[in-house]
């Protein structure tokens, strides 16, 4: 089942890649053997029973798989095609909990990463079997590497999850990767965006979750106090070097990190925001004079 369920996966990354509404058609095509290959794989191995000893394995796989499957059923749900047709928001609604499915479905693969070669290069960028072999040879110290989640259940607000790459060492300054999730999103979920480059890389990666459905784009600022606790606590646990502290976002995270990361006291020596606006509160607080001082890399999609 492990081929077919890391070709769901990798089809369902293509799929959010090439994401255009008149594409839907194709991607859904090209997505539907792939589906097919996981149901039956799937079907297959739930109806067998394993040893005590592989069980728990077996368990985490099956789960996985499920979760993948359900990413690919909604994607391709024929409900939310026809809902499409007749210019209804059905389909989107369902494309996100695809969205949602698929990064579930890598949080119960994760942690077999040991198991196979196959699954610990899915978590890493191309080329990068030396630090395959390198991460697979290491014994991690339990309670400091791995993933964290910190009252960031799915449908918590306001927590984060936590990645420290399994060879952190104490001894050096880490770069730290702040991720904010779009609006109507989770860190649980927003954390699987850039945990491959941080595996592979070396750094930090933190994805909160915000307070409310959304980031503090309007009213009294919820999240900036939670952002500043959050990072203390990271900070008083971890080596993190100050010097490399990125805040990026999506979306309304990505307004967000313009507006939070150039505020007067923020700690962020580089933002990265992703299809954002310069919200006003930038203007009103000034924050406008102290970009110049700062590393931005704007981004939009090519259609944007």
């Amino acid at each position: 089942m492990g081929p077919a369920l890391l070709g769901m996966l990798v089809v369902f990354e293509k799929i959010q890649r090439e994401l255009h509404p008149p594409r839907l058609p194709g991607l859904r095509q090209s997505a539907a053997p792939a589906r097919d290959r996981l149901a039956e794989a799937l079907s297959r191995a739930s109806a067998q029973t394993y040893s005590a000893e592989r069980e728990p394995v077996a368990a985490a796989l099956l789960k996985a798989a499920g979760h993948a499957l359900r990413a690919a059923e909604l994607f391709l749900g024929e409900a939310e095609v026809e809902a499409e047709a007749q210019g209804l928001d059905a389909g989107v609604a369902s494309l996100m909990q695809a969205m949602r499915a698929h990064c579930r479905a890598q949080a119960a693969l994760y942690p077999l990463c040991p198991v196979a070669p196959a699954f610990g290069r899915f978590f890493l960028e191309p080329g990068a079997e030396a630090r395959r072999q390198a991460l697979s040879s290491l014994s991690p110290a339990p309670g400091r590497t791995g993933i964290f989640n910190a009252s960031n259940d799915p449908e918590a607000r306001g927590g984060f999850s936590f990645y420290v790459p399994e060879d952190y060492d104490e001894s050096r300054a880490w770069p730290l990767v702040v991720a904010l999730h779009g609006g109507f999103g989770h860190g649980g979920d927003f954390l699987w965006t850039w945990l491959r480059e941080a595996r592979t890389r070396g750094w930090l990666l933190l994805a909160p979750t915000s307070r409310e459905t959304t980031w503090s784009l309007m009213g009294r600022d919820l999240d900036g106090p939670a952002l500043g606790s959050m990072l203390d606590y990271v900070e008083d646990r971890w080596n993190v070097d100050p010097r490399c502290r990125l805040l990026t976002g999506l979306s309304d995270g990505g307004t967000y990190s313009l507006l939070h990361g150039l505020a007067e006291a923020s700690a962020f020596t580089a933002l990265a925001p992703v299809a954002a606006v310069l919200h006003p509160g930038n203007l009103a607080k000034g924050n406008l004079e102290r970009a110049s001082g700062v590393r931005i890399r704007w981004i939009h999609g090519a259609l944007a």
